[in-house]
């Protein structure tokens, strides 16, 4: 079922982007904030989860939704889609090409198939069941993996900040103990991308407190089935932190974040 799962996410995915991008192509227009003044929702946020929804409707009208946009809504197949409209606004409301529309579905509480479409460059990552149960991860139908091992001292590190300017202060905190051990840190303002940069081997780990199941359901499916570890858990600031590396070094990862001052509590589920 997930291969048939992943495909209707893809078609989804396609048509939301067609029309963000054709709103970018008209000018960005702020529709709301939400959790602060600088955490915006556009009107291509709206419009896109909304047709992401009708398009995945008139395959499967039995399935659930959750959306970051839109109400929840209840199914009877055991299916829920999990949905971003725009995951990383702020860039496309600046004109940054670095957003996607993220779509993930879960099977009875699992998920099992994810999508994440960077809408400016078209590039589409999928993970999908194989024949014979396995797993694939795919960059634009390729394979992909995490990057292979190295020293922490080496490591790429993807991270995000929360609208929450209090949040905020304990983010950086950690920050600054966590940067003098690695290699560097990128902030690129999409929790799903960040997730299939992991899975490309684009960066070898991300953390960040405060993330929304919509943010990391897709992208961290992706990666797992990239060859990473996702761990989700209580943050500083006693929102959901998501520590997400390849499986090979997740555990010394895991722990310099704990030690820098990012975790408040010990893991409380962990996706293998």
């Amino acid at each position: 079922m997930s291969e048939d799962l992943s495909d209707v996410a893809l078609h989804a995915a396609r048509a939301a982007a067609e029309l963000v991008r054709g709103r970018a192509s008209r000018g960005v227009v702020v529709a709301a904030t939400k959790t602060s003044d600088v955490d915006v929702v556009t009107e291509a946020d709206r419009a896109s989860e909304v047709l992401i929804r009708d398009e995945i409707r008139d395959r499967r009208p039995d399935d659930a939704f959750l959306g970051e946009e839109g109400s929840d809504e209840s199914g009877t197949s055991g299916v829920r889609w999990i949905i971003d409209p725009i995951d990383g606004t702020v860039n496309f409301l600046y004109g940054i090409p670095q957003y996607a529309i993220s779509i993930a579905a879960e099977l009875n509480g699992e998920v099992v198939a994810g999508v994440v479409l960077n809408v400016a460059t078209g590039t589409e990552y999928v993970a999908r069941e194989q024949p014979g149960g396995t797993v694939v991860a795919l960059r634009d139908g390729e394979s992909i993996a995490v990057r292979s091992p190295a020293p922490l001292s080496q490591r790429l590190v993807a991270t995000g900040f929360s609208y929450d300017r209090d949040l905020r202060v304990l983010q950086a905190r950690a920050l600054v103990r966590l940067i003098p051990q690695v290699r560097d840190i990128r902030r690129l303002g999409s929790c799903a991308l960040d997730l299939c940069h992991v899975a490309e081997g684009a960066v070898d780990a991300y953390v960040e407190e405060g993330v929304n199941l919509w943010d990391h359901a897709a992208g961290g499916f992706i990666a797992r089935a990239a060859g990473a570890r996702s761990e989700l858990t209580v943050g500083v600031g006693g929102k959901t932190l998501l520590v997400c590396a390849p499986a090979h070094g997740f555990d010394e990862f895991r722990s310099a974040v704990v030690n820098a001052g990012y975790a408040a509590s010990p893991p409380a589920e962990t996706g293998e």
